[in-house]
């Protein structure tokens, strides 16, 4: 959130230069506040988790966040009560007149079907051409990445030899001041990720929209956004609690698949030692960055 200094205070033009944000105690004054409005498109199989990773890093700021949780009219969820649906989720019908500050977009276990072959495909496309005119800016996870990727810049995803499950080492790419996105992080940092299917990091370095925020020498392009911020791609999942690849490693074997032990996961490479979360500082800094440079400082007050 901003920073309030005197108008001419010399580190004003240090700070600016690094991108934090100061404000002056003229501007200050005139600052009208409002809690910001986030819609969640939630994917996922179980939603119950997930609505508890995203909140919890939507609620580390000094902001009112207002959430709206948003289901698939076309497909209905199988691992959560219609009761827990009907209660707390809508349809892109009753919200579509809106709009909102910042919407994220999850990930779904889809991954082995083409695009075009998902059943709510179509309602996906409408959502996120909705989402360019009514929202400010919009974060993608996973397979919801990919799904950007392709619908928005024509970038196709690809199968692996196998599942990509693990926590892996990252690299930022910047130049000579660090991206508003990563303020804080580490010029190495790690992350989970936990997929089938993966794109091209060349593709994404040649195409003129797209700037490559981050990548992993093993798992790939790891967090990618659009030139002007509005589309925020991460392809992992920072998101996840300590346990989640230990339980989604323990569904598949249940399910009779051949799952590979997550990497870099489970210390000495055991499943039954507890995994230590060594990413969880920067899923906080991730989600507060957002907020803050892409979401809170680029809404107007006042949706025209």
């Amino acid at each position: 959130m901003p920073i309030r200094i005197p108008r001419h205070l010399p580190a004003a033009q240090i700070l600016e230069k690094e991108n934090i944000f100061v404000m002056d105690d003229e501007r200050a004054i005139t600052q009208d506040i409002r809690p910001l409005n986030i819609v969640i498109l939630n994917l996922m199989p179980e939603k119950q988790k997930t609505e508890a990773h995203l909140l919890r890093l939507l609620g580390n700021s000094p902001l009112q966040v207002n959430i709206t949780f948003l289901k698939t009219a076309t497909y209905e969820a199988k691992n959560v009560s219609a009761s827990h649906m009907r209660e707390f989720y809508t349809e892109f019908a009753h919200i579509h007149h809106k709009r909102f500050d910042g919407m994220i977009i999850t990930g779904a276990p889809i991954e082995h079907l083409d695009f075009e072959n998902v059943h709510y495909w179509e309602e996906i496309i409408d959502i996120m051409d909705w989402a360019e005119k009514h929202v400010t800016s919009i974060m993608h996870i996973c397979w919801g990445a990919q799904a950007a990727l392709y619908h928005h810049y024509g970038i196709t995803k690809f199968p692996l030899q196998e599942k990509c499950s693990g926590i892996f080492h990252h690299r930022i790419y910047h130049g000579e001041n660090p991206i508003k996105l990563l303020r804080g992080f580490d010029d190495e940092f790690i992350a989970p990720h936990s997929r089938y299917t993966n794109i091209s990091e060349e593709e994404l370095i040649q195409h003129p929209e797209l700037k490559l925020v981050a990548s992993s020498q093993e798992a790939g392009p790891f967090l990618i956004m659009s030139q002007d911020g509005k589309h925020i791609m991460a392809t992992g999942h920072l998101e996840y609690d300590t346990d989640t690849l230990k339980e989604e490693y323990e569904r598949d074997l249940n399910r009779g698949l051949s799952a590979h032990l997550p990497v870099h996961y489970f210390p000495n490479n055991d499943p039954n030692e507890k995994p230590l979360n060594r990413w969880r500082s920067h899923a906080h800094l991730l989600f507060s960055n957002w907020l803050n440079y892409y979401v809170y400082q680029e809404t107007p007050y006042i949706w025209e």
